[in-house]
C-alpha cells in the first residue's frame, strides 16, 4: 500500500514559467548577483561551459561581498565538479558538499544509485527556482540533436520557507554523514507578503524515507480525476502498472490523454523498454507524440484546467524509486493554460505523433529489441531491490 501525503497547497504565491536555459539562466544570475545574505543551489550536473562558468563566477562574486553561498551537486551527475570548479569555489568562499560521491562501477550497490537528481535554489529566502534544468548550456548536447528542451519556475511567497527547508535539512545530513561541521544559520523569512491574486501551489519532494511516494501520489490523484485532458511532457518515461493504468482508464472514460516523450535515444535501453510499452498505450486511445526538433528533458504536466507541475522528476524507476526529486504542483488556471500553450506549440512544430496503425506494422525485430530492453530493464530494477514494485 503506497502511503499518501496530501499535498501542503499554500495561496498568494508570483509563480513565473521559464522555459529553457535562455530564460531560466538570466534570472537565476540575477538573483544570485542581487543576493545580499545567502544564496543556496542544488543540482545534478554543474558542466564546464559557458553556462557552468557564467553560473560560478556568479556564485563567487556572491561570496566575495559577503552572502553565504552553498552549493550541493551530485557526485555522479557532476562527477568532475571537483576538478573544473570547486578549487576556485572555495578559494572564493563558497561551501561546498558532494551527495554521495563514491561511484564505482565494481562497487554499484543499491544505495549509491540513490542520486540528488533535484534542481532547486533559493535565494535570501525570498526567491527560489524550481524545475527540470541543470546547470549546463542549452546547447551542450553531445550525441544530441541541439538545442534542450526544459522547463522551469521561478518562485516568490509562501513556498518558500519549505523549499528553504528542504534544503537545509538535506545539507545538515550530508554534513553528519561526512562528519563536517553541521551549524546552521537560522530559517531566513521572505519578506514579500502573499499577493492577493497569487498561485496556490504546493512544494512535493520525493526521498527514501518519509515522501518515497509524494509526486508519484499527486499525479496519480490528478489523472484518476481527470475530466477533459492530461497533457505530460517527460523526457524519460516508464512508468510502472498502476501509473499506466490510471492513464489508460483515464483514455477509456473519454479523456483526451497526450504524452510528449523523447523522439531520440540517449540511454538506449531505457528508449527502447519505452517504446515495448507503446502498443497497450495506443490501443487504450492515448496520444504519443515523439519530440524531434531537438532533445527533451522536459518533467512538466497540464491535466484539466487548473492543474499543472513544474520539476525534476521523471516518470520511470530511477526517479519514482530511487532519486532525490522536487517538483511544484501549481492549481491555477492562467498558468496552466500558458504551460499548456507552450506545449500545444511544440507538439505542431516539433514533435512527431505515432499512430497505431504505422506502429502496429513495425519489423518483428524492433518489437522484439522493445520486449527484450524491457525485460532486461525490469531484472536491473528488480537486482537494486525493487523488483516487487508495481
Amino acid at each position: 500500500m503506497i502511503p499518501r501525503h496530501t499535498p501542503r497547497y499554500l495561496p498568494g504565491n508570483r509563480i513565473t514559467l521559464l522555459r529553457n536555459g535562455e530564460e531560466f539562466f538570466p534570472a537565476l544570475q540575477k538573483a544570485i548577483d542581487e543576493a545580499r545574505r545567502e544564496v543556496r543551489l542544488e543540482t545534478y550536473i554543474f558542466a564546464r561551459d559557458s553556462t557552468g562558468s557564467r553560473i560560478a563566477e556568479a556564485l563567487s562574486a556572491a561570496a566575495h561581498r559577503g552572502v553565504m553561498v552553498k552549493v550541493m551537486v551530485d557526485g555522479f551527475g557532476a562527477r568532475n565538479f571537483q576538478e573544473d570548479f570547486a578549487g576556485r569555489l572555495k578559494a572564493a568562499g563558497v561551501h561546498i558538499l558532494i551527495y554521495r560521491p563514491e561511484v564505482s562501477l565494481f562497487r554499484l550497490r543499491r544505495h549509491r544509485l540513490r542520486r540528488l537528481h533535484r534542481k532547486l535554489a533559493v535565494i535570501d529566502g525570498r526567491i527560489a527556482f524550481v524545475g527540470g534544468i541543470n546547470i549546463i548550456d542549452d546547447f551542450d548536447t553531445p550525441g544530441q540533436l541541439p538545442p534542450r528542451h526544459d522547463y522551469a519556475v521561478r518562485i516568490e511567497g509562501p513556498l518558500l520557507p519549505d523549499i528553504h527547508r528542504v534544503m537545509r535539512r538535506l545539507w545538515y545530513l550530508v554534513c553528519w554523514a561526512s562528519l563536517q561541521q553541521r551549524t546552521e544559520p537560522r530559517l531566513l523569512r521572505g519578506d514579500a507578503p502573499p499577493a492577493e491574486d497569487g498561485i496556490t501551489a504546493a512544494f512535493l519532494i520525493r526521498d527514501n524515507l518519509n515522501h518515497r511516494h509524494d509526486i508519484e501520489t499527486a499525479y496519480l490523484s490528478a489523472i484518476k480525476t481527470a475530466r477533459r485532458e492530461v497533457l505530460i511532457a517527460n523526457a524519460y518515461f516508464l512508468p510502472g502498472r498502476r501509473f499506466r493504468k490510471a492513464l489508460m482508464e483515464a483514455a477509456r472514460r473519454g479523456v483526451r490523454v497526450t504524452l510528449l516523450l523523447q523522439g531520440r535515444a540517449e540511454y538506449r535501453l531505457l528508449y527502447y523498454a519505452t517504446r515495448s510499452i507503446y502498443a497497450s498505450l495506443l490501443d487504450a486511445g492515448i496520444h504519443i507524440h515523439e519530440y524531434r526538433r531537438g532533445f527533451l528533458h522536459a518533467k512538466v504536466a497540464v491535466i484539466d484546467d487548473d492543474w499543472a507541475t513544474v520539476g525534476s522528476s521523471n516518470i520511470d524507476p530511477f526517479s519514482l524509486l530511487l532519486a532525490r526529486e522536487a517538483n511544484v504542483v501549481i492549481r491555477n488556471a492562467a498558468f496552466a493554460s500558458e504551460l499548456r500553450d507552450h506545449l500545444s506549440e511544440t507538439l505542431k512544430t516539433g514533435a512527431q505523433e505515432v499512430l497505431a496503425n504505422q506502429w502496429q506494422e513495425q519489423a518483428w525485430w524492433q518489437r522484439q529489441l522493445g520486449r527484450w530492453s524491457y525485460s532486461l530493464f525490469r531484472l536491473l530494477v528488480g537486482l537494486s531491490g525493487y523488483g516487487n514494485r508495481p
